[in-house]
């Protein structure tokens, strides 16, 4: 008799990331005028999800070979078993493949470091190889990476790695008396006084002592306690780290994770990897990117019918939106997290890059800290600062803090163990924060170079902002929104509908095609507004505003008559 095996499947809910249910059906010879196996021959291919495990997943298939038999096959079953493939059904023999990949990492994308990236690559491989482009150079404008745009290091925060790093350049004249006391107070706190040992899972405690003394200082009194602060490996991880401790439920009782849109990418790959629920709540374009209250109700309520919302993110100063929110809005984003019994999120890595007059940092913590007990003694947060943003830019160091506000003690006792898992952030990027957060004061050694340095970074900052709004405002069909703060313009752009249709033959979203071909014809690579999230029909692309301020008229002029050219052949 001939076995054909019409489908060997499962069927899987990608919105729970999990596998649902798989199912086989087999008939005998032909289907459609075709003949789909030969004599005998049972193919079962079952994909082995997280849900089942790969030997689990074996024995499933061996599963319903069995139940084939009972439909008046059992002599072909007998005669050939069936045999599981092990790379999840794609045939390739391996344990691991697109078949049986983890379906949740499948599904997370980070568009920072997406397809243009790839193809910007690409492209300047083969300019180092001889290659004829209209171009000559591959000009970055995709990610937030200051000393890879050209910003030279802070002189007296590399003092200090260095002399931890080097002890025995603490006896060096070179180096000035205010490094050298950091250095040492840093060494004496590592085991073995030396930056290669391990620190504790929080981070080395002076480093905490100092952290605190910062916020304090910074908010104007607010207290802060060391045992509330944890170094991270920049800022990116103890968001996730903080997210896995809010991740419960299955079906409508999934954890909900509340997001701007636009928003970082980090936080919608996160949340797909860890198998929440991304609610958007999107930001006012028309108003600045303001965030309004009606909008996170909007958001939440509609968010209720299919998971349970427990976080709510905010991004201040934005990123890639670049503005700068007022203390009335932060106020109202309280009083809603406190209705809701929501935890928030403060990613607060931009607080030192404010460029508008008029706007000013306020941070979460301390809002909330003034609105009174009734809020401070209720309403669970975690704040996020950085040392690869601000005036410092050193991303490659991976150092970062997170402070806790009203913690249960019993699930902080937990988070401390799952942070121990990794033994500890990279003790160099401890360092690092430490000096952000204990710069040289009025009266020592490094001050005055120190506050020189910081006061040029943060003026030429300031300057590319308001170059970069200027210019981008000048271009027909292109809008971009007061750059109030952060390291980022995200323009509108029109894009016309022959455009869009060319795109959509390419089967690419209508920004992803307009950056590949400013790629492609100009050199310059951003990221299309699609891979931050933006409201239906409208299209933007995000470009930092690091570049030095020459290549970025270049860069500016470039997009402006690229911009014009697209319009005029998609017209």
């Amino acid at each position: 008799m001939e076995l054909t095996v019409l489908e060997a499947a499962v069927t899987l809910d990608y919105n729970s990331q999990r596998a649902v249910r798989g199912w086989a059906l087999a008939a005998s010879g032909r289907t459609d005028g075709r003949l789909w196996s030969r004599r005998a021959d049972v193919r079962a291919a079952v994909v082995c999800t997280a849900m089942y495990g790969l030997r689990r997943g074996w024995v499933a298939c061996g599963a319903w070979a069995a139940r084939l038999s009972t439909v008046g096959t059992r002599s072909a079953v007998k005669e050939r078993p069936a045999v599981p493939v092990r790379g999840g059904g794609s045939g390739s023999g391996r344990v691991l493949d697109m078949g049986s990949l983890n379906p949740q990492v499948r599904a997370a994308e980070y568009a920072v470091r997406g397809p243009i990236v790839i193809k910007a690559a690409q492209l300047e491989r083969e300019l180092q190889q001889g290659a004829q482009k209209p171009f000559r150079e591959i000009i970055k404008a995709n990610i937030g990476d200051a000393h890879a745009m050209g910003q030279q290091p802070i002189t007296f925060l590399r003092q200090v790695i260095a002399l931890c790093t080097c002890p025995e350049l603490i006896e060096s004249p070179d180096f000035p008396a205010d490094a050298k006391e950091r250095a040492q107070r840093i060494l004496q706190d590592c085991g073995g006084h030396s930056i290669g040992s391990y620190s504790a899972s929080q981070g080395l405690r002076c480093i905490r002592e100092d952290i605190a003394k910062y916020v304090e200082l910074r908010d104007g009194g607010v207290p802060a306690d060391p045992d509330n602060i944890y170094i991270t490996t920049g800022a990116s991880d103890g968001i996730t780290s903080v997210l896995k401790l809010l991740m419960n439920g299955e079906g409508r009782m999934r954890t909900g994770v509340m997001i701007p849109i636009p928003q970082y990418p980090l936080y919608s790959a996160a949340i797909s990897e860890l198998g929440a629920v991304q609610v958007n709540y999107y930001l006012d374009e028309d108003n600045n990117w303001a965030l309004d209250k009606s909008e996170l109700r909007r958001s939440l309520d509609k968010a209720k019918e299919y998971c349970f919302p427990k976080v709510l993110c905010i991004i201040n100063p934005g990123n890639p939106t670049g503005q700068v929110q007022n203390k009335k809005c932060i106020e109202d984003v309280i009083r809603f997290a406190y209705e809701e019994k929501l935890f928030l999120l403060a990613d607060e890595v931009y607080q030192e890059n404010i460029y508008s007059e008029g706007c000013e940092f306020h941070s979460f913590k301390k809002v909330l800290y003034e609105m009174g007990a009734e809020y401070f003694n209720t309403v669970e947060l975690a704040s996020f600062h950085s040392t690869s943003k601000g005036y410092t830019g050193e991303c490659g160091l991976r150092g970062g803090y997170m402070e806790v506000v009203n913690m249960d003690l019993e699930v902080k006792a937990h988070f401390e163990k799952l942070l121990s898992v990794r033994l500890c952030p990279p003790v160099p990027g401890q360092v690092a924060m430490d000096v952000v957060v204990n710069p040289p004061m009025p009266g020592e050694e490094s001050y005055t170079t120190f506050q020189t340095e910081k006061t040029i970074v943060l003026q030429n900052l300031a300057e590319k902002a308001k170059l970069s709004e200027e210019v981008l405002n000048t271009i027909s069909g292109m809008h971009c929104n007061p750059l109030q703060g952060a390291m980022y313009a995200f323009p509108r752009i029109f894009i016309p509908s022959n455009a869009i249709k060319a795109a959509q033959a390419s089967g690419m979203a209508p920004d992803m095609f307009y950056c590949m071909k400013l790629l492609e014809e100009t050199g310059i690579c951003v990221v299309p507004g699609s891979g931050f999230g933006q409201k239906e029909g409208t299209h933007h692309f995000r470009m930092t505003i690091l570049l030095p301020i020459e290549k970025l008229k270049v860069l500016l002029q470039n997009v402006k008559d690229f911009h014009t050219k697209f319009l005029q052949k998609y017209a």
